[in-house]
């Protein structure tokens, strides 16, 4: 356990790799990168051993997936979410956003609405641009940090034309892991219009140790609301670029539209390694990931509790779930088209900026808190240099 916690402490070099979130060219010599949701930790040894025995097959050709990779699937949604996931309903994809793409070219069709709940990840609004879909924006309450849906405005918003709720399930970039009798309310509504919910539960296994994530899915399948659940160890396990993920589908209609979507823009075949890499870190890799959980909520807390007593013109409530944390920068003197720079030039620390994920956003910045500490210990270091 030590060794572990010793390894998220240590993190490792990324820089020079060809890492985005270090090496894209806006990334400037001596700005530690706190932007992209991806991790300065090393993986868990399990996965990359299994890497190791793939890459050393020396064949790298067309690859099917085997049982062992449904089962695996199944049983990690089983025993850690509670969800009974059938292998019928487990569609491999490449990453979660191709997922929501494909998933609402399934159940929506040019012209329909589509609702987000905002603020929320920027390829939200993106996926529905580009399908020719229309954008209908509820934004979420904000009582002093903390989210919570606006189910009258949602309501409201509603319309014949509606087909679609794409979810942030835990949410990005406010942290809330939604409560049981929040998601009960929301299905009970898309059940009362005849709307499909798209869920993207990309960052269902980051929560704090006093809160619990909840699939959606069953809640729909109870009262007959259509779902589609997107899924993928990318970010708990640090494997964007491995590239793989699954679309959890009940329907054998929507999936079959789903799958055939897939097939012809040709985005269903996987890559050598996505099936090494899942069951290592499905079957594998369980203690890693709880001592990840508790790195990351320490620092969360370590950056908050600084923030509340050594920066007042902030405002940050910890998140409940995710590595990620919102910051409220509407008290500094500092215009939101210059915040992503202010914070670059005086506090070396490059972050997302809060109109990424929409107007909503605007006066707010996301930092990732997935690193070793002495990063953290920079940023605010710097942050209270120029705001306390």
């Amino acid at each position: 356990m030590d060794e572990i916690m010793d390894c998220f402490e240590q993190g490792i070099e990324r820089k020079h790799t060809n890492c985005e979130k270090w090496d894209a060219p806006f990334v400037k010599e001596g700005v530690v990168p706190m932007w992209v949701a991806d991790m300065d930790f090393e993986v868990a040894p399990a996965i990359t051993e299994r890497l190791v025995r793939a890459a050393k097959k020396g064949a790298f050709g067309y690859q099917l997936l085997s049982d062992r990779y449904y089962d695996a699937v199944i049983r990690f949604m089983g025993e850690r979410h509670g969800y009974p996931v059938e292998r019928d309903w487990i569609c491999y994809v490449p990453n979660v956003v191709l997922g929501l793409f494909f998933g609402l070219q399934s159940v929506t069709g040019e012209g329909d609405e589509v609702i987000v709940q905002t603020p929320v990840y920027g390829p939200f609004f993106r996926v529905v641009n580009d399908s020719g879909r229309v954008l209908v924006e509820s934004p979420l309450k904000n009582e002093d940090g903390y989210y919570t849906m606006d189910f009258e405005d949602l309501e409201r918003k509603i319309t014949e034309k509606t087909r679609a709720l794409l979810f942030c399930n835990p949410h990005n970039p406010s942290g809330r892991v939604w409560k049981e009798e929040e998601l009960e309310r929301l299905v009970s509504i898309c059940a009362e219009h005849d709307i499909c919910m798209i869920s993207d539960d990309i960052h269902s296994d980051i929560v704090t140790k006093d809160h619990e994530h909840r699939m959606i899915a069953p809640i729909c399948r109870r009262k007959g609301v259509k779902c589609i659940t997107c899924t993928s160890p990318s970010k708990p396990f640090n494997l964007a670029s491995v590239h793989v993920a699954n679309c959890l589908i009940e329907d054998m209609e929507i999936r079959e539209r789903f799958k055939g979507f897939l097939a012809a823009h040709h985005v269903n075949d996987c890559n050598a390694f996505a099936e090494e890499a899942l069951i290592g870190a499905y079957e594998e890799s369980g203690e890693w990931l709880a001592q990840m959980n508790e790195y990351v909520e320490c620092n969360l807390d370590y950056f908050v509790d600084y923030i509340h007593e050594h920066i007042p013109a902030l405002k940050v409530r910890k998140p409940e779930g995710t590595y990620l944390v919102w910051v409220d920068f509407s008290g500094t003197e500092i215009a939101q088209e210059n915040i992503k720079e202010y914070l670059c030039e005086k506090c070396r620390i490059l972050v997302n900026d809060g109109e990424f994920f929409g107007r909503a956003g605007r006066g707010f910045v996301r930092f990732n808190l997935a690193c070793p500490r002495k990063n953290v210990e920079f940023a605010l270091e710097n942050l209270r240099k120029q705001f306390a």
